[in-house]
Order: C-alpha cells, then sequence, then structure tokens
C-alpha cells in the first residue's frame, strides 16, 4: 500500500473495535473531525497518509490527528482497537500522524477504557483516557515513516517496490521499465523525498522486516526474504533505523502478543 487512493470520505464515527481484519483486508481513504488512536491488539496495521506511511505491530499504537486522511492495510488477522479523541485532547499530541511505541501501563489504560464499557463521559472514562495521552506525551515516536510520492513519476518506481520490496533491480533499471530517465528520478528522490533511492528502499523493507520479525519469522528468514545479501548487514541496517536489534524486536514483539 503506497497512499490513499479513491476519494476520501468523511466519517462521522467509529466503533471502538473493528471486526478482526483478515490478512490484507484494506480499509479505504477516509477523515474525521476528531483524532484517533489505533491500536492491533493483534496482527499489524499499515496506516497510509499523503505524506507517508506508518508500520504499527502490537507494541505500538498509531496517532491519525483530525482531518488527515487515511487508508489502512492489516498484516496478519488484525483485532484493531480505535479510540476516538476529543478536539481539545487532540491539541496535546502531534499535529502530524505518527506511532509511538506502547509501554505496558498505556496499553493496559487503553485497553481496559474501549473493552469495560463504560460511559465516554464517566470519571472512569476520563481518568484512564487521560493516562493514555499523558503516556502518550512521553512515549518514544517511532522514525519509519516512510515519505509518500505525488510525482507520478516517481510513484511509478516506487508502487514497483512496494509491490516487491526484494526486487534486486537498480534505478536506471526500474526508470527503463517506467519511462523515465536514472538522473530524473535520483534528483526526485532528493527533491520530493528528501532521501536517496537507496535510503528510501532501505526504509521501506525495514517496515517490512516488522511486520514479519512480528510476525514471528525468523531474522535470518526475514533478511532472505527482503533481499539482503546476509543476515549481518540486514542487522546492521535494522538497528540503525530501529535502535534495537531484529532479534530483540522480534523477542518484544512476541512478548506483547503473548
Amino acid at each position: 500500500m503506497s497512499e490513499p487512493v479513491g476519494e476520501p470520505v468523511f466519517w462521522t464515527d467509529d466503533s471502538a473495535v473493528c471486526e478482526p481484519l483478515a490478512h490484507g483486508a484494506d480499509v479505504s481513504a477516509h477523515f474525521h473531525d476528531f483524532g484517533q488512536l489505533r491500536y492491533a491488539a493483534s496482527g499489524a496495521l499499515v496506516t497510509t497518509t499523503q505524506v507517508g506511511t506508518w508500520v504499527a505491530p502490537a507494541s505500538r499504537i498509531t496517532w491519525v490527528p483530525p482531518f488527515h486522511v487515511h487508508s489502512s492495510r492489516s498484516y496478519g488477522e488484525t483485532d484493531v482497537r480505535l479510540l476516538r479523541v476529543p478536539a481539545e485532547l487532540a491539541e496535546r499530541l502531534p499535529t502530524e500522524p505518527s506511532v509511538f511505541v506502547a509501554s505496558a501501563l498505556m496499553r493496559e489504560a487503553y485497553l481496559a477504557l474501549l473493552s469495560e464499557h463504560d460511559p465516554a463521559d464517566s470519571p472512569r472514562a476520563d481518568l484512564l483516557l487521560e493516562v493514555v495521552i499523558a503516556e502518550l506525551a512521553r512515549a518514544r515516536r517511532e522514525p519509519l515513516r516512510l515519505p509518500e510520492p505525488s510525482d507520478t513519476r516517481l510513484k511509478a518506481v516506487t508502487d514497483l517496490l512496494h509491490a516487491d520490496p526484494a526486487s534486486p533491480a537498480t534505478l536506471a533499471e526500474l526508470g527503463h521499465r517506467t519511462g523515465s530517465s536514472e538522473r530524473t528520478l535520483s534528483r526526485l528522490f532528493g527533491s520530493e523525498l528528501s532521501m536517496s533511492f537507496r535510503q528510501w528502499r532501505t526504509l521501506l523493507r525495514i517496515q517490512r522486516a516488522l511486520l514479519e520479525l512480528g510476525g514471528g519469522a525468523s531474522v535470518t528468514d526475514t533478511a532472505i526474504r527482503l533481499g539482503w545479501a546476509n543476515p549481518s548487514s540486514f542487522i546492521e541496517a535494522f538497528t540503525d533505523l530501529v535502535g534495537q536489534t531484529p532479534g530483540h524486536y522480534r523477542t518484544t514483539a512476541r512478548a506483547t502478543r503473548e
């Protein structure tokens, strides 16, 4: 998934608990006049906006501010819990979509708020929501936003990479397939996405690796499946971008699922 498709729809409300989403299920582009937190209690949720794509396995919570158009795709059978955030509280959170590392306290308050059916304006519900917002304010923000292009020439290339992140094709080869020169594409990667072709493809692969590892795949299998020449180069790239080794990330994700 590379960006919201179709005409975005204004949704006035969301149920707190969606029906479980099958692997690969899409939620079409839409927006709200309130903020929304999105947590996958199982599986993983990919959220795409007009400016980038964020990956959130079960150890992460996604924040979408009011009026930001977004669409989604699930990875694995995904149990999504949605939390509406009123405008006055939304002002305390980032003005752009973000993904946060979810602390144990945040997850427990979040799930209690959605599963125990207190009235939305009850003192207990207010307190639990305040805990969630306070924990988000101090949580580490996930840096792995994958920027998405608007230029059609560049989008033709990134669409090919989204479809096959492991592709070893060079930028010249991808340009030949899409009808653009390597020089033009290289310039567009820098001017529109503020990174090189190699950096963008590495970031895409790391995002997919989060999904693979979160689903229980081994580090070696993930490295091979996503196009790294060897596991050590994958471990180095993953650690540089995520801030922890893929093995540690996999162990943490598994503990969260259990």
